[in-house]
């Protein structure tokens, strides 16, 4: 490949690699503790509970199929995850009588009523029916993501044991087990394929005939196990919230032996004495994502033809398969801001050294790549998206439903798929969204007489698109704006015009909602959205009540100021620039924007209220800033200081606690390129908000808190929202000496660093087209000209 030379004032071609240091060895990127999470342990049924031994467990996946791995001795238990294993069913849950009570609510908030309005939104604009069941869906249409079941491995000892040693190696993406007991050494590799789309525990042993145990699966209801033709099998119906039997699914175990004995006995897999064994285990629903029916996916079959595929190759080419696949995602980024060799420590420990000393570059490091792995582990090209548990759920009824919630959860969830180098990744999102369209054209229709689709805070995997139960959270018709903007984000790194065509219909849907739901504020002459919520914050208004509800709240007027924004971008790169796209860009021009209060903070509602949560962990009306572009330190410096005023508000409050809270500060503060105030949020996610096992907890578990992470800090280190490439931009002081290669930046293009005594030392830059960017670093900014395929190489002269 040919190196392209750049010299911009001060940066130079440096002719000698002497001034290059030898780089030191790399600690691995293993999870790994010295003792196992105890599998005889029972789960607490309630499922707003954690359960601190779940949270021991490390975690695989194949984007379909999810594992957690206790490792326990004796009695080991793998709990099992397939990502459409939801109870549930569609429903009808749009409002015909919402929409007659819309002007009598915008009238009273214009003139100030907000008790009055607050009342009549509560009991008007909410959906009908159950909703979601408050978040405790799992018995009621709405459904929810649960548990799969368990694999159970009981070796029939209670011997003591040594020298164990129980880790998840990132690199390749298999879990590993070993200990001795009895004088023997026992070994376990499990992993999840991708392409042979089952999971494979293999036992061995140092010495002949020592692998002895019984197997069986189950779940907590709706289930059989049985032993048929060779292999044991786990099947059932989840209810369907009307009474009656909705998603089918199956589980397959099939056992291979090395010697010893290895037969199937009623609901049990019974081995004796072998040498060594593999288990190959298989699991599918009838969902499919193809709305009104949602189902017809061949799963009895399916699961077969994977047992079988997988036995007609050996354990050493299954494995080469699924690193070789795997690989592909997690190799495309490294990250190294630890320069000097650390103390090998278990994870464990590491992390409870942090709470006190919040001074661990390789945890740090081992957090933003855990965060890729678990994204490649939740969501690969065709399967459903990551959700609020990723792809691990070990409950029945999973907390907050484990759905997708759209007012920041799931959209957190793909933030680091563009910049970490993920793109593809980001498909199952954009064909959810597609999916939602018919039932948001109806809930359009049915909730507002608009045109277009919408979505409110919650959806799940039967196609909901209604408000939710109640309007103080479930009255952001925003979601559908938010989720949108994704459409525009991928196109922006991607490059790919095949997609925009195709996706620009849906995008153009959602503007079309928006442009009938919006009206003009009386006093202003503005465009605003309403009535409104900004989620889920409440505000005291002028007649003394508490309220949610509102006209032009700063979320919803930034959510709809992107979309269109997106929309018009995307026109242009279509090459559409009919009478409609004007409308919409005159829209935009009238839209309310961002305002800034009496005392310096970027306003949460269009009036100055007060806060009756100061500290609240929801920071909506900044999304402006992150990880929308309307706001920008360099564009709008007055309303990028404002933001920040806001966030330190916020934080000196209480709030940015929760994991995915603190994860949404991390980019924030990237964004206004405060870097040592980054690192600190960071510091509060692995302090405050993260498991034994690295899982991020908001509490209980979610899973957005390791994605927002991990978008958090490639976003410290690279940035192209502003329409320049900024080399660190928010590099903080804690990582003087570094070096990352594979993020990407919009225009497809990937950029690897190195960094010492916290200057740039170099930059490559490469692009698959000749393209015209604008790079920056600190005060530099050049215009240069990116060939095909070519590096442009930056080199920093004696930056010191």
């Amino acid at each position: 490949m040919k190196h392209t030379t750049v010299i911009l004032s001060i940066l130079l071609l440096i002719t000698s690699c002497s001034t290059e240091k030898k780089e030191s060895p790399r600690e691995p990127l293993k999870i790994w503790y010295d003792e196992p999470a105890l599998a005889t342990v029972k789960d607490n049924p309630n499922g707003w509970k954690d359960d601190a031994e779940w949270l021991k467990a490390l975690p695989l996946g194949n984007g379909s199929f999810g594992a957690m791995v206790f490792g326990d001795v004796n009695l080991e238990r793998i709990q099992l995850n397939e990502e459409s294993m939801w109870s549930g069913s569609p429903d009808d849950n749009d409002n015909p009588e919402a929409f007659a009570a819309q002007a009598k609510i915008r009238e009273l908030l214009f003139n100030g009523n907000y008790k009055e309005a607050t009342e009549l939104t509560n009991s008007t604009q909410i959906c009908k029916g159950e909703g979601s069941g408050h978040g405790n869906g799992a018995e009621v249409p709405f459904g929810c993501f649960q548990t799969l079941g368990d694999l159970w491995i009981d070796n029939g000892q209670k011997e003591p044991y040594e020298n164990y040693h129980r880790e998840l190696d990132l690199d390749d993406a298999i879990v590993r087990i070993s200990y001795t007991q009895n004088g023997v050494n026992y070994k376990r590799e499990i992993f999840t394929s991708y392409p042979d789309q089952v999971m494979i525990v293999r036992f061995t042993a140092d010495k002949p005939g020592q692998i002895s145990f019984n197997a069986t699966m189950d779940r907590p209801e709706n289930f059989k196990t049985y032993s048929e033709d060779e292999q044991l099998i786990m099947s059932g119906a989840l209810p369907n919230g009307k009474g009656q039997d909705g998603l089918q699914y199956m589980t397959r175990l099939k056992g291979t032996n090395k010697k010893g004995a290895l037969q199937y006995v009623g609901d049990r897999l019974v081995v004796e004495n072998a040498d060594e064994v593999t288990l190959y285990l298989s699991a599918s629903t009838d969902y499919v994502l193809d709305p009104p029916n949602y189902n017809g996916r061949d799963y009895i079959n399916i699961t077969e033809a994977n047992i079988n595929k997988a036995l007609a190759k050996s354990f050493d080419q299954l494995l080469s398969d699924h690193t070789q696949e795997y690989q592909n995602y997690f190799k495309r980024v490294s990250l190294d801001i630890t320069p000097d060799p650390i103390t090998p420590m278990p994870t464990g420990t590491r992390l409870e050294r942090y709470k006190e000393t919040k001074n661990d570059p390789h945890l740090e490091e081992l957090m933003f790549q855990y965060g890729r792995y678990l994204l490649i582990s939740s969501s690969r090209p065709g399967t459903l998206p990551a959700n609020l548990q990723g792809i691990w759920a070990n409950k029945i009824q999973t907390p907050w439903n484990g759905d997708y919630h759209t007012d920041i959860n799931v959209q957190m969830n793909y933030w680091l798929a563009e910049t970490t180098n993920l793109s593809e990744l980001h498909m199952p999102l954009f064909n959810l969204i597609t999916s939602l369209v018919p039932s948001g054209e109806r809930t359009a229709e049915v909730q507002y007489h608009n045109s277009g689709w919408v979505l409110h805070p919650i959806t799940n995997v039967w196609g909901y698109t209604s408000p939710g139960e109640s309007a103080s959270w479930g009255m952001h018709a925003g979601g559908g704006a938010w989720l949108s903007t994704h459409i525009a984000e991928h196109y922006n790194f991607s490059k790919d015009k095949d997609f925009l065509k195709r996706m620009y219909p849906v995008l153009k849907g959602s503007v079309e909602f928006y442009m009938d739901w919006l009206v003009e504020d009386p006093k202003t002459g503005k465009l605003v959205s309403g009535p409104a919520v900004s989620p889920e914050n409440t505000f005291i208004a002028p007649d003394g009540s508490r309220s949610q509800i509102s006209m032009g709240p700063a979320h919803d007027q930034q959510v709809i100021w992107q979309l269109f924004t997106d929309f018009l971008n995307s026109s242009k790169e279509l090459g559409i620039s009919d009478s409609y796209v004007q409308k919409v860009s005159q829209a935009r021009n009238s839209l309310l924007g961002p305002k800034i209060g009496s005392d310096g903070r970027l306003m949460e509602w269009a009036e100055e209220f007060e806060e009756v949560e100061p500290g609240h962990r929801h920071i909506s009306h900044l999304f402006a800033l992150h990880p929308g572009n309307q706001i920008s330190r360099i564009e709008t410096p007055d309303l990028a200081a404002a933001a920040g005023k806001s966030l330190d508000y916020r934080i000196a409050n209480g709030g940015g606690g929760t994991g995915w809270s603190a994860a949404w500060l991390i980019n924030q503060y990237a964004r206004l390129g405060n870097g040592d105030k980054a690192k600190s949020s960071l510091e509060t996610v692995l302090s405050k908000s993260t498991a034994a096992n690295l899982f991020g907890l908001h509490p209980p578990f979610q899973m957005d808190a390791n994605f927002g992470t991990t978008a958090g800090v490639a976003e410290m280190l690279l940035q192209s929202h502003a329409g320049a490439i900024e080399l660190l931009p928010a590099l903080p002081k804690a990582w003087p000496t570094g070096s990352v290669n594979g993020l990407k930046a919009r225009g497809d293009i990937t950029v690897d660093m190195k960094w010492e005594n916290g200057q740039l030392i170099y930059a490559n830059i490469l692009a698959p087209e000749e393209q015209e960017i604008t790079v920056s670093y600190g005060t530099l900014k050049k215009t240069i000209q990116l060939k095909e395929n070519e590096i442009f190489k930056f080199v920093m002269d004696n930056p010191n």
